[in-house]
């Protein structure tokens, strides 16, 4: 009996330091930094199930990809926005600022020419320019919580040559923007995310003002 309590607490305590471990290959820029990856990253996604951030933040990503393009992609080793580019993420900053207490990240990728060091520096300069864009649109630079540079290890098409889907940014909504140290209970963030959907479809009148309430129930 001893032996088993012992070899399922080494076995825990194996996982647990497992599931801290730092991912290879991210390279946070800009922005507002996440926590950096360990304890303090699992304790930041055992808070987000409890309180129901997480779960309403893959809905709203979910209508975000729905909605919009959240895909731009670049010319051979250039990270400049092509007009194209720019129409689509005009389509994301619109949307962006529907919803003010959400924060995003910008992913920058790379075809599979050249070397990783080269083609990590690559995408994040591409993701650079994603986040330039947004900031001249007005967006808080606070909002977008991290640039992520993957390079060339999640190619969409898989081939060596200069593929022009691999050569991309993706923008996804990363969770709930606070404004304060307090955390997003499960009921605050259930009703921001429901009245949020419900505003947006909702036409509002000209010249109407529209009050958002601070702390919903109370």
């Amino acid at each position: 009996m001893l032996k088993t309590s012992t070899a399922l607490i080494t076995l825990l305590l194996t996982a647990a330091l497992a599931s801290c471990t730092a991912s290879p290959g991210f390279d946070k820029q800009l922005g507002s930094e996440i926590d950096e990856n360990g304890y303090g990253a699992v304790t930041r996604n055992n808070t987000g199930i409890m309180s129901g951030e997480i779960n309403a933040t893959v809905q709203l990503n979910t209508r975000f990809q729905a909605e919009v393009p959240s895909t731009v992609t670049f010319a051979f080793n250039s990270a400049v926005l092509t007009p194209e580019a720019r129409r689509v993420l005009a389509q994301q900053a619109n949307w962006i600022r529907q919803f003010p207490e959400l924060r995003f990240s910008v992913y920058g990728h790379t075809d599979l020419v050249g070397s990783n060091s080269y083609n990590q520096t690559l995408g994040k300069r591409r993701a650079q320019a994603v986040v330039a864009f947004f900031a001249s649109q007005g967006i808080s630079r606070n909002r977008l919580e991290a640039l992520v540079s993957y390079g060339k290890t999640r190619p969409v098409v898989a081939t060596q040559g200069p593929e022009e889907a691999n050569r991309r940014t993706v923008t996804e909504v990363a969770g709930f923007h606070k404004r304060s140290s307090a955390p997003l209970n499960g009921k605050y963030a259930e009703v921001i995310f429901r009245e949020y959907v419900e505003s947006a479809a909702r036409p509002h009148p000209v010249n109407s003002t529209i009050t958002t309430q601070v702390n919903p129930g109370e």
